[in-house]
């Protein structure tokens, strides 16, 4: 089955780019287009996408509170992938608070943006570039480095959280921990649970706000 993605942005020639650059791939098939974040949720529950490709700023509403009204209201949710032209914008990171799944700027090559889709869609590897980590490792905070205490992870789960913040996959971590591929399933499983995290970006993001991991 290919990987089903809808567009949102308020710009139509970004639209049709990203929709030629993506249809072209035999897995990957745009299902619909939206010109702002209001008509999200709508458009997410009648076509059921996998991937959600949302532009941050948008006149009416903007990336980061449609990607709130996703989480909230549809279930299962896709995977949503926020797509901006700057990459140090703390309306990125504010949206990957608010349970984006990862970052793709606007001026990425057309091979970027097809390995960005496969990477969310697949949801085992991480889309967070290195300006990102230090605007996390800068909203470090008391309560942050609180809920990590209280987590008590493992020797072994804490190694599988460093190793996902570096962005690595469930088969690459596996590989650098001579781990077998479930077993590492197993321990991402019980890091996200013990954190409260919905996914491994909202895990990464403890991770820095919480000193856990430092960025470089």
């Amino acid at each position: 089955m290919p990987i089903t993605v809808l567009l949102v942005d308020d710009e139509p020639l970004v639209r049709a780019g990203l929709r030629a650059i993506l249809e072209a791939q035999p897995d990957i098939e745009v299902t619909g287009e939206a010109a702002d974040g209001a008509a999200v949720v709508p458009m997410v529950r009648q076509l059921r996408p996998d991937v959600v490709a949302m532009d941050v700023r948008m006149p009416l509403l903007d990336g980061i509170e449609a990607t709130r009204a996703v989480l909230r209201t549809v279930q299962p949710p896709p995977k949503i992938m926020v797509v901006t032209t700057f990459e140090n914008d703390e309306y990125v990171y504010d949206a990957l608070r608010a349970g984006a799944d990862g970052f793709l700027l606007k001026r990425a090559a057309p091979a970027e943006i097809v390995h960005a889709v496969r990477t969310v869609a697949a949801g085992d590897s991480l889309l967070f570039p290195p300006v990102l980590r230090n605007i996390a490792a800068d909203r470090g905070n008391e309560r942050a480095r609180a809920a990590m205490e209280k987590a008590a992870l493992t020797a072994r789960e804490a190694e599988v959280l460093r190793q996902m913040a570096r962005g690595l996959s469930n088969a690459e971590i596996a590989a650098t921990l001579l781990l077998g591929s479930e077993t590492v399933k197993t321990h991402v499983s019980a890091v996200l649970a013990k954190l409260g995290a919905r996914d491994r970006t909202q895990a990464v993001i403890a991770a820095y706000e919480s000193g856990f991991v430092t960025p470089g």
